[in-house]
């Protein structure tokens, strides 16, 4: 598999990591079956992925267990390599919102390919892109235009250079803990050190207030130097929700003081929340929403950003300047097919809504269990965005096993959750950040009743375990302990 390191004069090395005589191997010839080839190096995943991307994620995985292979997605669903099946809380972070290979967008992906689009002329104007804006802006009237790009990320940083030219302003003001990205300008706004450190300095002019503090928002407003005010309307790291009154409010101070006011709805927005937007819930208009993540439909990489047409134009405002920001592929036909075809779905087979119902139905579930145990303290969130909180508990024994864990690495015990959900229940889930004690919910909107059954009495039976001491949660807590103090001293 090293060809160059064969010409050196080293052993190369085949999938799986044996050793290869030098001048045995060849590169294979090419191939159009890519399921084929995936069922031919699939139990070599992780040797490959260790070797050539990241080992740390390699032994992360094997560490708490999910190592399983996973070889199948359908749904809601994941299909390890045994074909038992898993329930997908995380959605690849809100990607698959449609649940896992929806044969609608599928469909329409093939269609493009099929049909020999002329695709990216670049010369030449994107009859889908005009498509998919317009349905856009439709679902949000009050915005005019539409600027697409590849992630959420690259949103994040045309909302930047967008809302500086519109103001002849430089200052951007952000969250703490908020999460907008992590390319420089997008990782500049992003409110946690730890994806920070070691990057810095980052882009100048950029402070951070508290989430839910309007008088520190109007200080850092009132100087008329800033261009924008980016916000989650629901913090993803922590799945933390604003006070009643805090966005419209914001957005009230962002007006007197000329500042735009940005909403980053990437994961927030497309019925998320069991709303279009989650800025619905407070009736509130930003001048730019930023959008990406299930508008892919979970195959073809996508980001948009819908503004006002003043901001728009100040930016591209002669001909000369048409296309003074953009990027290559964003208005690729595939991306916009999917776009296209994810607003279908979410229309045709009442998604939004069934994210109201069966959120409401979940938070209401496990609310009600943080009167049953002592380790639960909170559950908050609103449509299938749910956070899942823990903390110190008052009885002497657990008190001295929650601070044992906490000591070695805040946010382990999470861990104590999490793992038994995936191996003993099968479901897939993941604290919602760094050192966090708390598990977000992600799931796809597609989940059914019965799915919700089975994320409840999971819960229920894993919270239940933990709460005994000693226990088999517990020895499973010494254990990730050890493997805690190791990776620390490595």
């Amino acid at each position: 598999m090293d060809d160059i390191a064969a010409e050196h004069g080293r052993a190369a090395v085949r999938p799986g990591g044996s050793d290869i005589a030098e001048g045995e191997w060849s590169p294979p010839a090419a191939t159009t079956d890519m399921v084929s080839l995936f069922a031919q190096y699939e139990r070599d995943r992780y040797a490959m992925y260790g070797r050539h991307l990241s080992e740390q994620m390699v032994r992360m995985l094997k560490t708490i267990g999910y190592d399983v292979g996973f070889c199948r997605g359908e749904g809601p669903y994941l299909y390890d390599r045994q074909g038992t099946r898993y329930l997908d809380l995380l959605s690849g972070f809100g990607v698959f919102a449609l649940g896992r290979n929806h044969p609608t967008i599928r469909a329409a992906l093939k269609s493009v390919i099929d049909g020999e689009l002329p695709n990216l002329v670049q010369m030449d104007v994107s009859t889908l892109a005009g498509i998919l804006a317009d349905r856009l802006v439709r679902q949000v009237p009050y915005l005019d235009k539409v600027f697409f790009a590849n992630s959420g990320a690259e949103a994040v940083e045309a909302a930047i250079k967008l809302a500086r030219v519109a103001t002849g302003r430089t200052g951007i003001v952000y969250c703490e803990h908020a999460f907008h990205g992590l390319t420089n300008g997008a990782l500049s706004l992003n409110g946690e050190d730890v994806f920070r450190d070691g990057f810095e300095p980052l882009l100048p002019d950029c402070l951070s207030v508290p989430f839910n503090d309007l008088d520190a928002l109007e200080r850092a407003l009132r100087s008329r130097a800033t261009a924008a005010f980016i916000v989650e309307p629901i913090q993803g790291k922590g799945v933390n929700l604003p006070d009643a009154d805090y966005l419209q409010r914001a957005a009230d101070l962002c007006r007197r003081y000329g500042t735009l006011f940005v909403a980053d709805e990437v994961q927030t927005g497309l019925g998320r929340t069991g709303r279009f937007l989650a800025v619905e819930h407070w009736n509130v208009e930003p001048d730019m929403v930023l959008l990406a993540k299930a508008l892919s439909g979970g195959h073809i990489p996508i980001g948009a950003v819908l503004t006002r047409r003043q901001v728009f134009d100040k930016v591209f405002n002669r001909m000369d300047r048409a296309e003074v920001h953009g990027s290559t592929f964003a208005k690729n036909d595939l991306a916009m097919a999917a776009g296209i075809a994810t607003l279908d779905v979410l229309a045709s087979e009442g998604l939004v809504d069934n994210a109201a119902k069966t959120g409401q139905r979940l938070l209401h579930a496990l609310q009600a269990m943080t009167e049953q145990y002592e380790l639960l303290r909170d559950v908050r969130g609103l449509g299938l965005m749910i956070g899942i909180e823990f903390g110190a508990p008052k009885s002497f024994k657990l008190r001295a096993s929650w601070d044992l864990m906490e000591t070695a690495r805040k946010g382990l015990f999470c861990q104590l959750i999490t793992i038994p959900l995936f191996k003993d229940h099968k479901i897939l889930s993941q604290v919602a950040g760094h050192a966090s004690c708390t598990i977000k919910l992600l799931p796809s909107l597609t989940i059914s009743d019965s799915d919700c059954d089975w994320i409840i009495s999971a819960f229920d039976s894993v919270i239940a375990a933990s709460h005994r001491v000693p226990g088999a949660v517990w020895t499973l807590g010494k254990s990730l302990i050890t493997n805690s103090l190791r990776a620390g001293a490595s």
